[in-house]
């Protein structure tokens, strides 16, 4: 059986899909004992959506919104 370090070492490629399928088994079999790991795979996933769910290029509005909330902090500043 995997320990969580090993585990953790080969957490994107399982997510990713690049392990033979005999490591993907041990992969599986740790995670059927290890709350920790499964917990740990959960966020990876959730992180790796989120990221896929953002564009991937800041608009060209980016600059333009910061000048106005920097200018809007100035004004509301004491």
């Amino acid at each position: 059986m995997l320990t969580c370090k090993e585990q953790v070492a080969r957490s994107s490629d399982y997510l990713d899909g690049q392990l033979s399928f005999r490591e993907k088994l041990m992969v599986r079999h740790h995670l059927l004992f290890c709350p920790n790991c499964r917990r740990f795979i959960r966020q990876m996933r959730l992180m790796q959506a989120t990221l896929r769910a953002m564009p991937e290029r800041p608009s060209n509005d980016v600059d333009e919104l910061a000048a106005r909330l920097a200018a809007q902090r100035r004004d509301d500043s004491p």
